[in-house]
């Protein structure tokens, strides 16, 4: 029966990482692929996640299954650190761990089609490239608003508002919460306070992805878009990300929280999504919720991982940096000043599909084909080849 299947087209980010794991080059770059990097290239294990790992290998008496919405202590922390600590145990928010954020997009996706069959999700244009299959499988229905100007390397605020408000009612509106990926550039908080008046008067529904909580300024100031729409909305959707910040790629853990206008309503949200999570993958795994859990619950612990937190936050603002510098005194004539005011990870460096190609075959340096850069693939030590190599190609 297998022989009707046609291959797919292969995934681009896994074709540049082959791509570049066969160059032989000494002085390659890697821009392209989306995990932190320290120093050194490497994506450490932060040192409070080996800590409370030593301590389950210790202290955990069972492997027996989880519960559908995974582990309790982390969701109830998880939902303190998105929505703020007064929200700990609100009971409008449902919050169950998913595995990655991934996970969470993909479930809120489920629930959307439960609800209403022709309602849309609108995503900014450009988003980060599995949002649009990974809800689009779900049966989603999907269109986009005008979000960033690759022409300009600025936010197109007014064409973006310009197009939520012709937005039906009902319709459901994805925002980065912060570190927008793969632009970098993100809303005001005045601009954040535009939108939520917009969304609560034309009676859209908020869904905020926010994988990025802690790069971009703090815990805190990450969350204000979240929690200022939780202030004002009667409904929303947030799915949240813990492989950055706490470095957990590859244990896959996320967390998917719905507010809903009363208790009584969060109660019916909750069996609904149980369910389908029942359906999907039965329970998440258990490690990477156990590992945040006691780290956030563990006053120590939780400094420390603050700490490191605050370290990475650093390095990839220092990168940023020192690569505006090395392209204003290697290209004068050219504008890279949009680099500096991105946060986060990612950004576009703003040049041709052409000389990207270019960057790559002549220089060792991957990038995807829009142009888009990991902050955290630059080191203090290949900057300034970096910036030499793209004046070289503009």
């Amino acid at each position: 029966m297998f022989e009707t299947l046609k291959a797919m087209p292969p995934d681009a980010i896994l074709t540049l990482i082959e791509e570049y794991q066969n160059d032989s080059r000494d002085n390659k770059i890697d821009l392209g692929v989306g995990v932190y990097r320290d120093q050194s290239g490497q994506t450490p294990i932060l040192e409070t996640v080996k800590k409370a790992e030593q301590y389950l290998v210790d202290q955990q008496s069972t492997k027996t299954y989880l519960g559908s919405d995974g582990n309790a202590e982390f969701n109830e922390v998880i939902q303190a650190l998105t929505f703020g600590e007064d929200a700990r145990t609100n009971k409008r928010i449902t919050t169950l761990q998913t595995p990655g954020g991934s996970g969470a997009l993909r479930i809120a996706a489920g629930l959307i089609t439960r609800v209403i069959s022709d309602v849309a999700i609108w995503t900014s244009d450009p988003t980060w490239a599995n949002h649009i299959p990974l809800l689009g499988s779900a049966g989603v229905k999907l269109k986009s608003y005008p979000y960033y100007d690759l022409d300009q390397n600025d936010l197109c605020f007014d064409s973006m508002l310009e197009t939520l408000n012709n937005v039906p009612s009902g319709d459901i509106i994805l925002l980065h919460g912060c570190c927008h990926n793969p632009s970098g550039m993100d809303l005001s908080k005045d601009q954040w306070h535009v939108v939520t008046d917009l969304i609560v008067e034309r009676e859209l529904l908020p869904f905020i992805d926010i994988a990025y909580q802690g790069f971009a300024s703090d815990l805190e100031e990450d969350a204000y878009p979240v929690r200022l729409m939780f202030e004002n909305v009667p409904e929303m959707i947030v799915a949240s990300s813990c492989s950055k910040n706490f470095g957990l790629y590859r244990d896959r853990l996320g967390a998917l929280s719905i507010v809903a206008k009363d208790s009584a309503a969060s109660v019916v949200l909750r069996s609904q999504v149980l369910n389908i999570v029942r359906t999907l993958y039965s329970m998440p795994p258990d490690h990477g919720g156990a590992v945040v859990s006691y780290i956030l619950n563990n006053t120590d612990l939780r400094h420390q991982w603050l700490i490191e937190l605050n370290t990475m936050r650093k390095r990839l603002k220092k990168m940023r940096t020192l690569l505006g510098v090395a392209l204003r005194e290697e290209a004068p004539g050219y504008n890279f000043s949009h680099i500096e005011r991105t946060s986060g990870m990612f950004c576009f460096l703003g040049i041709t599909p052409l000389q990207v190609d270019q960057l790559k075959s002549e220089f060792g340096i991957y990038m995807v084909n829009s142009s888009r850069i990991n902050i955290a693939g630059i080191t203090e030590d290949n900057v300034e080849r970096l910036a030499t190599s793209i004046t070289a190609v503009l």
